[in-house]
């Protein structure tokens, strides 16, 4: 009888650790997908992407962005469904502002150094980076008028 116990045991725990293995392979797998994500695409930012690509706050304290093209910043959390609500209408507007401006999104959950930075206290909080300048915050979901009139007249001023 210990026997058949301890071989059940085994067994479990087998299959528990594999589980966990797997789903941890797959997030590690998402997370380099999504930081080889190409133009016209919303892509998912970190800490060390927002250093390397927008501003090193760990060594500067006066803003200096460092892209070469305006940037919208989605502050986000998976459970948000106003966040839910607006990820399609960021995914079409990369798409139509391709080559133009560059949409990231962060997981406020996950990048909480990143969310301090912008002292998020709702979400989704927008940040809208234009080339020169400082950035803008833009609190709550709106509809893709109101975003394509800010990327127009704030990050482009067409």
């Amino acid at each position: 009888m210990r026997k058949y116990i301890a071989l059940f045991a085994i067994a479990v725990l087998s299959v528990t650790s594999y589980a966990f293995t797997k789903s941890s392979a797959i997030e590690e797998t998402a997370e380099i997908q999504n930081v080889e994500a190409k133009d016209g695409e919303v892509i998912k930012m970190n800490k060390e992407m927002f250093i390397k690509d927008v501003f090193d706050y760990e060594k500067s304290k006066e803003w200096a962005f460092k892209g070469d093209k305006p940037v919208i910043i989605d502050l986000y959390a998976d459970w948000c469904a106003p966040c839910r609500m607006i990820a399609p209408i960021l995914k079409d507007l990369a798409k139509e502002y391709d080559g133009k401006i560059t949409i990231y999104k962060v997981n406020v959950d996950k990048e909480k150094e990143l969310a301090g930075l912008f002292n998020v206290t709702s979400i989704p909080l927008l940040v809208f980076i234009p080339k020169n300048g400082t950035p803008q915050l833009m609190p709550g979901a709106a509809d893709k008028a109101t975003y394509k009139k800010a990327i127009d007249e704030f990050l482009l001023k067409e």
